[in-house]
């Protein structure tokens, strides 16, 4: 087994060949409750802890869809780093965060997601900013996901899922928070510095409010 070590910053390492065996009884040993996430495709196993940039970003993109879907009128189900995979193609990741929007009332009772029965999260979030080793977006085609906001630091994309190919191409606009354009939502992220997130929280609201009635 070879390990290949990343730039310091990104606080990761990717070890390879790792077979589906050894990830899966990895998740089972580590549990839920840990600073890491994992992240599987072909032998490739990528550990990543993330940083403090990485978790702010993260957490306040999440607030800026709580707002969003308040004032949009839509039910979510917010499961963060949920781990999600599927045996049969022996690939696996954990996102930064995941979200039903779509599919909200087909899991809205439940506490633990299984894809071999449960639809995917319609939304997830990557933080990208250190441009991890390992290319997730082929991971979440495999297993469906029809929506990533993948943020570099400085852009937020969207990306939609091609169903017929299994890839994905980037959209202004978001799928699941339509007419929501991601790309507007990274000068929040970036006024949450200057201003504070409480104070930033509510220049958003009262921003998409306006953009909705225009």
């Amino acid at each position: 087994m070879s390990i290949t070590k990343l730039a310091p910053v990104s606080k990761s390492i990717l070890l390879e060949p790792v077979s589906w065996l050894t990830f899966d009884q990895l998740l089972k040993d580590l549990g839920e409750k840990r600073g890491i996430r994992l992240a599987y495709c072909q032998g490739a196993l990528e550990i990543m802890t993330p940083l403090g940039e990485h978790e702010h970003n993260n957490r306040f993109l999440e607030r800026l869809i709580y707002a969003a879907v308040d004032i949009l009128n839509l039910e979510i189900k917010s499961l963060g780093s949920l781990t999600l995979k599927l045996d049969r193609l022996e690939k696996g990741i954990e996102p930064d965060s995941c979200f039903y929007l779509q599919n909200e009332p087909l899991v809205r009772h439940k506490q633990n997601i299984d894809l071999n029965v449960d639809p995917p999260p319609d939304l997830v979030i990557e933080i990208d900013i250190t441009s991890g080793s390992l290319d997730k977006l082929p991971i979440y085609g495999a297993l469906g996901v029809p929506e990533i906001w993948r943020y570099d630091g400085r852009i937020l994309q969207a990306y939609w899922r091609n169903e017929a190919q299994q890839t994905y191409q980037i959209s202004e606009q978001s799928l699941a928070l339509h007419p929501l354009k991601v790309k507007d939502l990274a000068t929040f992220l970036r006024q949450s510095l200057q201003d504070g997130e409480t104070a930033t929280i509510r220049k958003f609201r009262q921003w998409l409010i306006e953009q909705l009635g225009e």
